[in-house]
């Protein structure tokens, strides 16, 4: 346990947390309150839903991500360069969004709050490659670490601050497009903190080098030493790369099977969140109340649990917690079935965010933790991006039918609730069926060539 702790005790985590602030924010800004207007503006719930397909931006990130390997911004490093330049790009996107109006720009709405999830999740890549460069090759204990500080980050940002727009909401003297300036000035103060954090070392320039060189060799055979084939070397390298690299190290079999995991395990989680705040004002609960408990509350429970969780994932492996969080995923849909029998109880309401809270922090920490582990070092934003996209396909594409889900079972939100919960199911099987597979890369060293 006292090893647990020291692995904490890194200041290096502070910026991985600050980061994960940052990370969260933009979830607000096109999740929670972009539904929460939308809804007070009287859209459907299919409607809503349907904006859910922004996040699908989240979803193949991966297809740029290899970029943020291979270029070099002219300032602040390869990787605080990128995450500084997306959180001012999201900074502006949020204040174009004060200026429109729900009744007549909504195309414009969506325009915006896809540019976004683009700034964003471009941002993600980086923050993502930081948290596993700055972790050296020897400190593998500090990868759930690292994990469970990017958690209470991103829910610092997704909650703690998500929950200030709910309350001004409640406000006379504020409307939503106006939420939307204080927002866009909240991310320009996260951008200032990037500048002060330490830029990791990332020496991946022979690997690619090598790479290049290859594709060039292989070309040449076939057009010669020409400029187009220097180009189409260099994409090669860039593009094919890190997930030619990723199949090759794992095994095609292998490779696809942990693809397929990360892709099942929080598409139940996915479908609840998507419509847990449209849930909760049909319940008859208030802004103030969703700020307080959904935000607030439940801020602070996956800050203490990411912790927790990480400290278990080091203590008995990453395995073991994979399994307990999506155990605890299942368990902890069945308690909004609960709330929607009983009506708007803030007690009850109170427990859920708790339990659920819980589920979210420890299954995040531990898919983090397990995806980092994936990754090698020479091209961490593009392998992490490649698993994260899978990750968040779930909670982006498919998810976005919920509202379509809710609609057909005539607005039983019980009997949604209870389809979400057995939703964690086929993971559980299919992680069963790696755990050996599992248990044998946690053995080996990071891969850092």
């Amino acid at each position: 346990m006292h090893a647990s702790i020291r692995a904490f005790l890194d200041r290096r985590l502070l910026s991985v947390f600050i980061f994960g602030i940052s990370s969260g924010f933009p979830w607000v800004m096109i999740g929670s309150v972009l539904s929460a207007w939308l809804k007070d503006e009287g859209l459907s719930r299919a409607s809503i839903g349907l904006f859910g397909a922004i996040f699908a931006v989240y979803s193949v990130n991966f297809l740029w991500s290899v970029f943020l390997d291979k270029v070099h911004l002219p300032w602040l490093g390869l990787r605080r360069g990128w995450i500084v330049t997306m959180q001012i790009a999201v900074a502006g996107c949020c204040y174009l969004m004060s200026l429109h109006s729900a009744q007549s720009d909504l195309f414009l709405i969506a325009l915006t709050g896809l540019f976004i999830a683009i700034f964003s999740a471009t941002q993600d890549i980086a923050i993502d490659a930081y948290r596993i460069d700055i972790i050296d090759e020897n400190e593998k204990e500090k990868l759930s670490a690292g994990s469970s500080m990017a958690t209470a980050g991103w829910w610092t940002g997704y909650g703690g601050l998500g929950a200030i727009p709910f309350f001004m909401a409640d406000l006379n003297d504020w409307n939503w497009p106006e939420v939307y300036v204080v927002l866009a000035a909240i991310m320009i103060v996260l951008s200032i903190a990037t500048l002060f954090a330490k830029e990791p070392k990332v020496d991946n320039t022979a690997t690619l080098a090598a790479a290049e060189r290859r594709y060039q060799a292989q070309l040449n055979k076939h057009s010669g030493n020409t400029m187009l084939s220097r180009i189409t070397a260099w994409l090669l390298s860039a593009i094919i790369e890190p997930f030619r690299e990723f199949f090759h190290r794992n095994g095609v079999k292998l490779a696809l099977s942990l693809l397929l995991f990360i892709f099942l395990f929080k598409i139940g989680e996915a479908f609840l969140g998507r419509m847990s705040i449209v849930f909760y004002k049909e319940i008859g609960f208030s802004n103030s109340d969703i700020g307080t408990l959904s935000k607030l509350l439940n801020w602070w429970v996956t800050i203490v649990f990411s912790i927790v969780g990480g400290m278990v994932n080091i203590r008995y492996g990453i395995y073991r917690g994979l399994m307990i969080a999506g155990i605890a995923m299942a368990s902890s849909n069945l308690m909004f079935a609960w709330i929607a029998q009983v009506g708007p109880d803030k007690t009850l309401f109170a427990a859920t965010v708790i339990v659920d809270g819980f589920t979210a922090a420890w299954s995040t920490v531990a898919m983090v933790a397990f995806i980092s582990l994936l990754c090698n070092r020479s091209f961490s934003a593009s392998q992490y991006a490649l698993m994260a996209s899978l990750s968040v396909m779930g909670r982006t594409l498919v998810a976005s039918s919920s509202g379509f889900v809710v609609d057909g079972l005539d607005g039983n939100w019980s009997l949604f609730f209870i389809i979400t919960a057995l939703m964690v199911i086929p993971s559980l099987l299919f992680l069963r069926t790696i755990k050996h597979d599992i248990q044998r890369l946690e053995a080996k060293p990071l891969v850092n060539k």
